[in-house]
């Protein structure tokens, strides 16, 4: 289950919920088994520039690999820049887990 978190600037007017949902559909695109995306939203109070942050972190499989990470990459950066309506600094990562993670479920 991929994990998206933003973090950005209070004054930057973002949709969150939409971006996060995006997100998630750019990866689905990519990856139809890669499940639903897990996000969560940051905004900072206290920030210098005005600017929102990206991470975007996925399990290791084989055919995520460099021309896997690098389309999807640019897909990620395209779309979620046209929900930004406002000059802002920008930044986007993607990462991939190590061995030594785990990801289940918690059930009571």
């Amino acid at each position: 289950m991929p994990h998206a978190e933003l973090k950005y600037s209070c004054d930057l007017e973002i949709d969150a919920d939409a971006i996060l949902a995006e997100i998630e559909s750019i990866i689905q695109e990519h990856d139809s088994g890669a499940g639903a995306c897990k996000g969560r939203a940051y905004p900072a109070q206290l920030f210098h520039h005005t600017h929102l942050m990206v991470s975007i972190a996925l399990l290791t499989k084989p055919h995520r690999d460099e021309t896997f990470s690098l389309a999807l990459l640019a897909d990620l950066e395209s779309r979620i820049k046209q929900r930004l309506h406002q000059h802002c600094e920008f930044s986007l990562g993607l990462s991939y887990s190590t061995p030594f993670y785990v990801t289940n479920s918690h059930t009571v």
